[in-house]
């Protein structure tokens, strides 16, 4: 269904390993980390534009936020014609509202993909019970180790399964079980702990950019709480390599939010600054009359005679 997405990420992530393993070979777990990592970066990279023009588009919907309220109150009564005018203010400012989700689709998209890529490893539906872990035609160790996985050949899925971090296979989870379970889990709760600091402070700092009077009620506890709870628990029931996701991605996400920001904030200074020039050069010199425009003469005026 979603092969569009899956032979792609695929296709990068093989690409990365094709690099590490010719460093530390085929079924070195430094490989798969590091082409676990690669890849985010690299997909991360290819949003980051858009993501620049979703951070610029914020600080201009935070700019007019008067003129919103503005009207809002002259078009109370009229939802309708509010809506239509407030579509046409953030269009006439440069405004894109679709173009503002890109970043948002694109970072889900590569989580499904990434996601069903790494669990697609291991087909044999051992960790069946575990929610999205369920296989429609669970293979034998036998089967599963034999079949290619999208771009990965047979060769490359043995690889993945044998791949291991400080011990703990990188296809493990902390919610399964098994005699590896104590060394999945000093592997995956300190990146589930890490997952979950970074994505509070990835929201802290996102919504510190946002005008708090357009925020909705619930949404603050909600992406500041809520959500890094959800990242950790839900770290439980996914394998230790889609959790080097987790924590690579809100690293670039903290750090990108970070640099962009104080780039935005440095253009806003110095369109501050160059403002503030236009009005002194406009503003009369100390001790100078400021000059008055004449008014022009009526029609039919006579003019005033001087003696």
């Amino acid at each position: 269904m979603l092969d569009f997405v899956y032979y792609p990420v695929s296709a990068i992530l093989w690409l990365w390993h094709y690099v590490f393993a010719a460093a530390f070979g085929p079924a070195s777990g430094l490989a798969w980390v590091l082409s676990v990592i690669f890849l985010v970066l690299t997909l991360r990279a290819a949003l980051f534009v858009p993501f620049l023009k979703q951070a610029r588009t914020q600080a201009i919907v935070k700019k007019l936020q008067p003129d919103v309220s503005k009207l809002k109150q002259k078009y109370k009564n009229d939802r309708r014609r509010l809506a239509t005018e407030q579509q046409k203010l953030y269009k006439d400012n440069g405004i894109n509202s679709f173009a503002t989700l890109i970043p948002v689709i694109g970072q889900l998209f590569v989580f499904i993909g990434l996601f069903h890529v790494l669990r697609s490893f291991d087909r044999t539906g051992a960790q069946g019970h575990l929610p999205f872990q369920a296989t429609a035609t669970p293979m034998t160790p036998e089967q599963n180790a034999a079949t290619p996985n999208y771009v990965f050949s047979a060769t490359d899925v043995q690889s993945f399964l044998h791949a291991k971090i400080f011990g703990a296979p990188l296809s493990g989870i902390l919610g399964g079980s098994g005699d590896l379970l104590a060394t999945v889990a000093v592997i995956a709760i300190p990146l589930m702990l890490i997952a979950a600091v970074a994505t509070h402070f990835t929201a802290r700092a996102s919504m510190a950019r946002q005008d708090t009077t357009a925020q909705l009620p619930l949404m603050r506890p909600l992406t500041l709480w809520a959500f890094p709870a959800f990242t950790l628990l839900g770290g439980a029931l996914v394998p230790v390599a889609i959790l080097l996701y987790f924590v690579t991605n809100n690293a670039w996400t903290l750090t990108q939010q970070h640099l962009v920001y104080r780039r935005l904030d440095a253009e806003a200074a110095v369109e501050t600054q160059r403002a503030a020039a236009a009005r002194a050069q406009l503003a009369p010199k100390p001790g100078v009359k400021p000059l008055r425009a004449q008014s022009a003469p009526k029609v039919g005026a006579k003019p005033v005679r001087r003696r």
